[in-house]
């Protein structure tokens, strides 16, 4: 019986109807019901009996952000023993030194030895760890064209990004809306660059996630009776320079990252 990994397989299975007789707003916010365990594949009015039936018990329990990092993080580190970390940070645009590969994250040195350990000034959680390691293990290491692009336009994030809007960009949102320090915490703090106006946003920042994944964020601001927004774009070589799992795990982290810097500050 094939076993349902995470709330996109889920949501792949429905009509995408959003028809509500399920008592969800969504099919969306279904799928991620059905997957953290709180409601059932069969309540679906539309799903298939024959599909219902071959994926009951087949959910997996959900994992957290951290667990998944360090799963990740245990198999990568296997990998980089395999790895010329020499020309890997030729590749990635990184340096390699007294035996280590040191990369600029957020303008933070990131350092990786062949057994995969961290050398860093910055605090390492799973979200950082594993994408780090990604990038290093399997980037094409293109060079960014210039050329900016929302999630969905990337290979893959068709699949991706309304999760992707719902755990990264809302959550940035609100804090811009009520943090009004967070774009230069951005700038100061992350090494962040303001930019000319992008997509006639009020304000548009890039940050440097990784050396060839650069971000950038996009704030409109409320105006006549119109309510803010949010977007994150990408250069259109993100997805050849890191997986778009591994993309969506590094916004989710820096969602989860300004969210903790706006509630020290109050």
């Amino acid at each position: 019986m094939p076993q349902i990994q995470n709330a996109m397989e889920v949501f792949k299975l429905l009509d995408k109807s959003n028809c509500r007789l399920c008592g969800e707003a969504t099919c969306l916010a279904f799928a991620a019901a059905v997957f953290k365990g709180s409601r059932q594949l069969t309540e679906c009015p539309h799903l298939e009996p024959a599909v219902a039936e071959r994926y009951s018990d087949g959910v997996n329990q959900p994992r957290t952000m951290d667990q998944d990092g360090e799963e990740a993080l245990r198999r990568m580190q296997e990998e980089i023993a395999k790895v010329d970390l020499a020309e890997a940070a030729e590749r990635v645009g990184g340096r390699f030194a007294n035996g280590k590969l040191t990369l600029r994250i957020l303008g933070k040195e990131f350092s990786v030895d062949s057994q995969g350990r961290f050398t860093t000034d910055i605090h390492v959680h799973g979200w950082i760890a594993g994408p780090v390691l990604a990038y290093i293990l399997s980037g094409a290491g293109k060079t960014p064209s210039g050329n900016w692009v929302p999630l969905r336009e990337l290979k893959g994030g068709r699949d991706w990004h309304r999760f992707f809007s719902q755990r990264c960009e809302k959550p940035m949102k609100a804090v811009a809306d009520t943090y009004t320090d967070l774009f230069e915490d951005m700038v100061h703090l992350f090494n962040g660059q303001r930019v000319g106006q992008h997509f006639d946003a009020d304000i548009a920042v890039v940050l440097h996630p990784l050396p060839k994944l650069p971000l950038l964020v996009c704030y409109w601001k409320p105006d006549e009776g119109m309510p803010s927004d949010l977007n994150l774009f990408f250069d259109d070589t993100a997805a050849a320079n890191l997986a778009i799992e591994a993309i969506y795990t590094l916004g989710a982290g820096l969602s989860l990252m300004f969210e903790k810097i706006a509630q020290r500050h109050g």
